[in-house]
């Protein structure tokens, strides 16, 4: 069995959303002399590797605790859209993509995420791909950048009025390109919050 970390570490000065609260990562009590260690974070929901739920954009009172575990485990399907400044609907991707599965797209874009063109030149998609991403019954879109869209995020709307989460700020999705099958785990924090940071795996044999 192979694992495979799609998740940004959370580390002092993990980039935020443009507009969003900085998080801070200190260090509370020192073993030598306080007896023990121990650490502090605080943190925006939408910081670093995170899985959006309706609430986030929508008069909506889902938490993403709400949401059964199954939402967020299932088989992976990987579509290569790298290069594309838009990802849009093409007839091919109505056999590359698997029904009901965890669509991850990957567009090489996380190479840029200590960059400020990370969060201002990140492909998005279009309405078009978003339709067949719900007529595929798609649990959970997984991106290797901030967001599927921009203001007034018509994208993300849309997918959360059809009951697909998103992840976005994924990392190392370029290590799934050669895989036949995968599964993907992407276990959020059990918080009541609208989003919440998520450790987000690939698992193959």
């Amino acid at each position: 069995m192979k694992l495979i970390d799609l998740t940004h570490m959370i580390q002092s000065q993990l980039p935020a959303y443009p507009g969003d609260s900085e998080m801070e990562l200190i260090q509370t009590k020192n073993l030598m002399t306080d007896g023990y260690c121990n650490h502090q974070l605080t943190i925006n929901m939408h910081t670093g590797t995170h899985i959006d739920g309706p609430m986030h954009l929508m008069n909506s009172d889902q938490y993403l605790c709400d949401f059964p575990l199954e939402s967020f485990i299932g088989r992976g399907t990987l579509l290569n859209v790298s290069g594309m400044n838009r990802i849009d609907y093409k007839d091919e991707y109505e056999h590359l993509i698997n029904e009901g599965t965890i669509l991850i797209l990957y567009t090489g874009h996380s190479i840029y995420f200590r960059q400020e063109k990370y969060f201002t030149e990140y492909p998005t998609l279009t309405k078009e791909f978003a339709e067949l991403v719900v007529r595929k019954k798609i649990k959970m879109i997984g991106l290797d950048t901030p967001s599927p869209d921009k203001f007034p995020f018509e994208i993300h709307k849309y997918l959360f009025d059809n009951q697909v989460l998103l992840a976005e700020n994924l990392v190392n999705v370029d290590q799934l390109l050669n895989l036949k099958s995968f599964e993907i785990i992407a276990l959020p924090l059990l918080i009541k919050t609208d989003s919440a940071i998520a450790r987000i795996i690939a698992r193959t044999d």
